[in-house]
Formats: C-alpha cells, sequence, structure tokens
C-alpha cells in the first residue's frame, strides 16, 4: 500500500458516511433498505464507513452504492483518488424530466410544504417506483377492459 491509502481511506469512508446520513434525514431509509435499493450488502457499506479494506472497493459495487442513492460515481471516485476517465461509465443526457415529477420536486424542497406532505409525497412516490410491473398480457387485458 502506499502512503495515500489512509488518506484514501478516510475520504471515501467521509464520503460514504454523508452518503448514508443524506438517505436516513430526506428518504429516511434504514441501512437495510439502502443496502436494498443499492445491492451492496451492509456489512460491504459498512466495512466502507469504517475504511476496514484492504484493496481498493470494486468499480461496479462503488457505481451501484452512488446510482442507488442518486449519487454521481465521479465524487466517490474523486474521494478514491481514481482516475475518474478511466473508471466511469459513459455519460448520456438525461431524458427529459416530467412536468409532473419537477412539480413534486419542487414541492419537496419548498420550505412551505409540512414535512407530513413531504413525507407522503415520499412514501407515495416510493410505492409508485416499486411496485411491481404487470406482465405484457396482464396490462393488454387491463386497458382493454377500462
Amino acid at each position: 500500500m502506499n502512503e495515500t491509502t489512509p488518506a484514501r481511506k478516510i475520504a471515501f469512508a467521509t464520503f460514504v458516511r454523508r452518503a448514508l446520513d443524506d438517505a436516513r434525514a430526506m428518504r429516511a431509509w434504514t441501512g437495510t433498505e439502502v443496502s436494498r435499493r443499492t445491492g451492496v450488502s451492509r456489512q460491504t457499506i459498512n466495512r466502507w464507513v469504517r475504511g476496514d479494506w484492504a484493496s481498493d472497493p470494486e468499480v461496479d459495487r462503488v457505481v451501484a452504492f452512488c446510482e442507488g442513492l442518486g449519487l454521481k460515481p465521479t465524487a466517490a471516485f474523486a474521494a478514491l483518488g481514481w482516475d475518474r476517465a478511466a473508471t466511469s461509465r459513459e455519460t448520456t443526457t438525461a431524458p427529459p424530466m416530467d412536468p409532473d415529477v419537477e412539480a413534486l420536486l419542487r414541492r419537496l424542497v419548498d420550505p412551505d410544504v409540512s414535512d407530513v406532505e413531504k413525507f407522503h409525497i415520499r412514501e407515495t412516490i416510493r410505492y409508485l417506483a416499486y411496485r411491481p410491473t404487470l406482465p405484457v398480457a396482464d396490462r393488454n387485458r387491463q386497458e382493454q377492459a377500462g
């Protein structure tokens, strides 16, 4: 290991800790929920927070962690001291956002909207985002019936 390893571990641990704190504060996610949504085990996340790793974290796990939390992997790569150009995925422009989704996002950051209403917005979005999708045949039957 080189001399920068302790500094890199501290920087990455700080990045992960902040990401977890934000997920708890803004989304009310537990560690188990973060693990489920990112696909990275709680044990791995805990090792990252403690800086308890002998070799660098796997790129795919770092990317999955970031994407599951809506973060840019380049921030994690910078904390790890990785060459961002060599390890980041090709970036594509995001599709245009639906105006209704934009309106919900504005409400979530509006200080005049109560915490209770923000909670209900988040819960509804979470339900819709993770509900099982119907098989195509079932969807076609519903469209014909409706």
